[in-house]
């Protein structure tokens, strides 16, 4: 079983020629659009497409917006029966897609910032759980979820997106740490290591590193275990989602018993074809998809 502690948001979505710059407006070049997303909520449906028993916990608001936060999350089978619904805002992300398929996104958290770790009961934290985390809940809850997770013997895989600090001890207790190459090397700067997994790997200690690498694909290192997985070639649509795409199937391959090398392949291929298609939730490929492209 996979349990998501973690965000779920509404995300407004436009395209563009380019991404714009400082002081820059531009004119979109089609309608927006209202999209589920966040982090917690896109890794959960991609884990449950690709065969997981997912529960997600979190926060919404009480207001329009959180239908559509859980509309995809109900359809993908996902148990969302701790998810609140609280007195402020749903979380939105702000989105910008150019035609060469790269975003830029700023996050307002809203109800996210009151996800409360004690959601996630003692008994969902056992051996045979795997516990899926982010950054767009508060540093103190994710820790306090760590720690909790940890003394009960559950794998803990934690994504560190957006970087940010967590108090003193707290990436200890992460079984599975993945970050891309921005959080890479902000952790490495806060670490006084190297960007790459292996060195990300020795600074931390017992905790497999996972990188992603974009177009580039994946490297990995968890002790002697170390390598590198191409991302297959692709015509890129739209990239957002694709990251939380890797860390749901790659969650769901580990606990299925995948070795992590197998893992990050699958994960890798998943993210590619996320890549192809429009929206986060909405590209999230299914269990069947995965298989033929992971040949």
């Amino acid at each position: 079983m996979i349990v998501v502690f973690g965000s779920l948001n509404v995300d407004l979505v436009v395209g563009v020629e380019r991404l714009p710059v400082a002081g820059q407006t531009l004119l979109a070049r089609d309608e927006l659009r209202t999209l589920p997303g966040g982090k917690g909520a896109n890794q959960a449906v991609a884990a449950a497409r690709d065969g997981a028993h997912v529960v997600l916990a979190g926060a919404v608001g009480q207001d329009a917006l959180a239908e559509i936060a859980l509309g995809t999350l109900r359809a993908a089978g996902v148990d969302v029966t701790r998810v609140r619904a609280l007195a402020a805002p749903t979380g939105c992300a702000l989105i910008c897609t150019d035609v060469a398929g790269r975003n830029q996104i700023v996050v307002a958290r809203g109800a996210n910032a009151r996800a409360d770790a004690a959601q996630v009961e003692e008994a969902l934290l056992h051996p045979a759980t795997s516990l899926v985390q982010q950054m767009e809940t508060t540093p103190e809850a994710t820790a306090a979820l760590l720690r909790r997770a940890r003394a009960r013997g559950a794998r803990t895989i934690l994504n560190l997106a957006p970087a940010a600090a967590l108090p003193e001890g707290a990436l200890r207790d992460v079984d599975v740490l993945v970050v891309n190459e921005d959080e890479g090397a902000w952790l490495g700067a806060h670490l006084g290591c190297g960007p790459d997994a292996a060195a990300l790997h020795a600074a931390l200690g017992q905790t497999a590193v996972i990188r992603t690498l974009g177009a580039a694909g994946a490297e990995w290192c968890a002790g002697p275990e170390r390598g590198h997985v191409a991302a297959p070639a692709t015509e890129v649509r739209d990239t957002t989602g694709a990251g939380d795409c890797f860390v749901g199937v790659l969650a769901a391959a580990l606990d299925r018993g995948a070795p992590l090398a197998a893992a990050c392949r699958r994960a890798t291929a998943a993210a590619s074809l996320a890549c192809t298609r429009a929206g986060a939730q909405e590209g999230m490929p299914a269990r069947a998809e995965i298989d033929a492209a992971a040949r």
